[in-house]
């Protein structure tokens, strides 16, 4: 069932309630609404553990047998400290309070019930949390409007579009430079790296999860028989997807416990991508929090976490732009240079993360492609001289709007051996209007060209070699070998590659001119920032 109008209009209602009640934060919202679904959700999956308990004739205790010891008196029914569990259930409580009962049961007992269900878990989505909305007319609305979702007789595509609605009200960006990358980018990112059921698929920056659910949805439809797969409109655009239904009872094991890693800083964001896996049938993947420039982890706490011993396959991430670690609390694994840059700090972590021979499609801003510090240089020249960097896909400028106006990169390489060439690849357009909004549909797209382009590389390779070098290069797509590469310090920008005729060089364009010179303004604010601490730490 794809997602219905009536659905989306709910969720903006929803929304409407919580702004007009004095809720104005979009992500306190997200994070309060995903609180809910899991209270509405829980209910059915206990419902089928059961079932299936019964059918394989295994025990089974339901979450809803026994007693709870009432935490707020006034929530005790004829005067009795404990209250039967069954009264946790959606069904009951939801549909039987409003108001400041409503309030003081979900925020006093409810939110306690469940954060004790998951102490036991390796991540506990409950941790810390509580009800935010404690207005009752504005509580009893939402919940009313929760049930009328009827997430239970929805499919995991539909519930996970259900919450992508609720994700894209989040429009700003977060303080160390996080935002949510839209999704049609992720999903041809995704799709040019191609993760392979078997492999292990990891983000350190997840967010919201964003990736984490194009890999499993990638893989799935990559194991789908052609009855299996279905067009959805998505964001304006229609979406391939499909049920995966040739994958083997092991191959879904696998992906739903072995497959899928991700980290962030953010309790909100680990709550909100662990909802989003977990609408989306992966409620086994642990989002942990972590900032893995300031922290590490030993062989011991990997092997408690399931982590692969030996890295990861592919590693998938847009990690936050213009953050600042401070500078003593850097893990000597991460560092490069005196940098303190995040971008730069976690492009180092992701190449010693991968495996040996694992693959890596990281979104940077413009800047790490050709800045002229000493960190950036260092950790450009390591990239091209001791691994494998394969194409750098160059975004349209204001991709990230309404979040971000900074130009971006896509960097795709391999861990280990060396750079031989790399192929550039350079998008004017990405399917939507390049406004402040960047989200109304347009046909104009480049990104599928360029990504047959990135599938077919080697041929292409051929092609370039064999190209009158006196003629007009009209394609979006050229190389640059790597004694260049060295020639230009290392420098990976596209542009600084690209074939120009007379007239290109005469007709620029003046956006990506304004493109280029904000980078160039972002990475000159980084330096005078770099200097003026080595003074600070000089005067000391």
């Amino acid at each position: 069932m794809p997602l219905t109008p009536d659905m989306r209009r709910s969720i903006d209602q929803i929304r409407d309630y919580l702004f007009g009640g004095g809720y104005p934060d979009p992500v306190s919202n997200a994070e309060q609404l995903s609180f809910l679904f899991f209270f509405y959700l829980v209910e059915g999956i206990d419902a089928e553990n059961a079932l299936r308990a019964k059918v394989l004739k295994t025990p089974h205790t339901s979450l809803f047998e026994g007693a709870w010891e009432v935490k707020n008196p006034l929530n005790a029914i004829g005067g009795q400290a404990h209250l039967p569990r069954s009264h946790f259930k959606w069904s009951t409580w939801a549909k039987a309070l409003s108001g400041e009962a409503l309030v003081r049961f979900v925020r006093d007992e409810v939110f306690a019930f469940y954060g004790e269900m998951g102490e036991g878990a390796a991540h506990n989505f409950m941790r810390g949390a509580r009800l935010a909305i404690d207005e009752p007319t504005v509580l009893t609305q939402v919940v009313n409007l929760v049930d009328g979702l009827r997430l239970d007789q929805s499919d995991a595509d539909t519930k996970g579009d259900l919450f992508e609605h609720v994700l894209r009200q989040i429009k700003q960006a977060g303080e160390l430079g996080q935002f949510r990358t839209p999704r049609h980018i992720i999903r041809r990112i995704v799709e040019m790296l191609d993760p392979k059921v078997g492999e292990t698929v990891y983000d350190p920056a997840a967010g919201t999860a964003g990736f984490l659910v194009a890999a499993y949805n990638h893989m799935r439809l990559a194991h789908s028989s052609p009855s299996a797969i279905s067009e959805a409109e998505v964001d304006g655009k229609l979406q391939r997807r499909g049920l995966g239904d040739r994958l083997s009872a092991p191959q879904v094991s696998a992906l739903q416990k072995a497959t899928f890693f991700g980290n962030d800083v953010d309790p909100k964001m680990v709550r909100l991508a662990t909802m989003n896996l977990t609408l989306r049938g992966l409620p086994n993947v642990a989002i942990q929090l972590r900032n893995v420039l300031t922290t590490t982890q030993d062989a011991e706490r990997k092997a408690e976490l399931r982590l692969p011993e030996a890295g990861f396959h592919v590693i998938l991430a847009n990690p936050p732009f213009s953050g600042r670690v401070d500078k003593d609390r850097i893990v000597e694994d991460v560092k490069i240079g005196s940098s303190t840059a995040t971008e730069l700090l976690f492009l180092k972590y992701m190449l010693d993360a991968l495996r040996p021979g694992g693959r890596a499609a990281v979104i940077v801003p413009e800047g790490v492609l050709f800045g002229s510090t000493g960190a950036h240089k260092e950790l450009r020249r390591q990239l091209v001289e001791n691994h494998r960097v394969e194409a750098v896909l160059s975004l349209p400028g204001g991709v990230f709007q309404p979040y971000s106006g900074v130009k971006t990169s896509v960097l795709f390489f391999r861990k280990g051996g060396n750079t031989e060439r790399v192929l550039f690849l350079h998008a004017d357009a990405d399917g939507y209007k390049m406004d402040a909004n960047h989200d109304t549909p347009v046909d104009a797209d480049d990104l599928p060209a360029l990504a047959q382009a990135y599938a077919e590389r080697e041929a292409r390779a051929a092609q370039w070699d064999a190209r009158d070098t006196a003629a007009d290069w009209k394609d979006l797509w050229w190389f640059a070998d790597a004694a260049t590469l060295r020639a230009n310090d290392f420098n990976l920008s596209a542009s600084r590659y690209r074939p120009m005729s007379q007239s290109q060089v005469a007709h620029h364009d003046p956006r990506v001119l304004l493109d280029e010179l904000a980078a160039i303004e972002a990475e000159l604010a980084e330096e005078v920032e770099a200097l003026r601490a080595a003074l600070a730490e000089s005067s000391i």
